[in-house]
């Protein structure tokens, strides 16, 4: 039956604000249910663009929208990079940028000023995410908000692993950089998807990965030794 609610209309990607104050009891209790219950990132996308003021935001307006999220975004992007052959020395450079931020504790991705000021349509971007939400939904199956503190209390350790998995993606023998870049997207998944359980299966392979890699460095150098017929002598 026809009522007064029927007048309002939501645009998926307009610019609709609640009837009051935006620093009001909309956004209070806005905050208190996120804190309490973590959205899955396909439905944080869908509604990031209702908080848009204009036609074009900058790459550093959505990094802060993402919150800790950016950290999986950034990271994601990079490790589908270092499967491109050539690209993983670079990438490797690269992933200590977001990497050494987690270390310190940092609560969102902060881009190089000369990217973050870059500047995107709002309707530009509201078609790249009407494509990549289905393929989210997809991931959000198997990866999905839970384990919470696992989530928060290893982000220093988190960290650490990639800046060095990010040192092991820079050895030129070729396709030794695919195990790392793909634990470094189960990682960044697991920060997209605020999964601690996800986050610690990564974990654990980034310590068997790195444990492999220490091994072989290891197994060079003595090899190295024992034929070096100087250090026989």
């Amino acid at each position: 039956m026809p009522g007064p609610w029927r007048a309002f209309k939501l645009r998926p990607c307009g610019r609709f604000r609640p009837p009051f104050d935006r620093y009001g009891a909309a956004r209070l209790t806005q905050d208190r249910v996120g804190s309490s219950i973590s959205a899955p990132t396909s439905v944080h996308l869908s509604r990031i663009l209702d908080r848009a003021e204009s036609a074009h935001v900058s790459v550093g307006w959505l990094m802060e929208q993402l919150g800790e999220r950016s950290f999986g975004l950034t990271l994601f992007l990079m490790a589908m990079l270092a499967f491109v052959p050539g690209a993983s020395t670079v990438v490797g450079v690269m992933i200590a940028w977001p990497a050494v931020q987690m270390m310190l504790g940092h609560n969102t991705a902060v881009l190089p000023r000369f990217i973050a000021r870059r500047k995107v349509g709002v309707e530009r971007l509201a078609r790249v995410i009407r494509v990549v939400t289905p393929r989210l939904k997809w991931v959000e199956r198997l990866i999905r908000p839970r384990w919470p503190i696992p989530f928060h209390a290893t982000k220093r350790l988190t960290g650490s692993a990639m800046l060095l998995l990010g040192l092991t993606l820079i050895s030129p023998v070729p396709f030794s950089q695919v195990v790392p870049a793909f634990i470094i997207m189960l990682l960044a998944l697991a920060y997209l998807e605020e999964d601690g359980g996800a986050l610690s299966v990564a974990l654990v392979a980034a310590l068997c990965s790195l444990a492999v890699t220490a091994a072989t460095v290891w197994g060079a150098v003595e090899t190295i030794d024992w034929l070096d017929p100087a250090t026989h002598g």
